[in-house]
């Protein structure tokens, strides 16, 4: 059963919403989240909701799978990190295996 796009949007914002200060998530385990109540959706729709409609939710807490962002991004992501504790990699990225929090399923 597929759901309208704006409802999809809405369940993309929400689950990013409950992300806790500190810890993150990939594109794609909130792709799997919604996926079932939504009939689908892939990491690159999630990607592509959060670069139109993340501005009002804490968008850096949603990284790549390797816990990267992409470049446009680290700067602002990076001091939102240091001031939430987040895991960090010597690399700047974030620390996965540390900081990821998955999303329950939503059907």
């Amino acid at each position: 059963m597929r759901i309208d796009p704006e409802e999809y949007v809405e369940l993309v914002l929400t689950c990013v919403e409950q992300i806790p200060r500190g810890r993150v998530s990939t594109y794609g385990a909130i792709a799997e989240a919604v996926g079932e109540a939504a009939g689908g959706g892939g990491p690159r729709q999630v990607g592509s909701i959060m670069a139109a409609y993340g501005g009002p939710v804490p968008w850096w807490r949603v990284v790549r799978a390797d816990g990267s962002l992409p470049p446009s991004h680290q700067g602002e992501a990076r001091q939102a990190y240091l001031e939430e504790g987040t895991p960090l990699r010597p690399s700047g990225n974030v620390d996965i295996a540390r900081a990821l929090w998955r999303p329950p399923p939503r059907g």
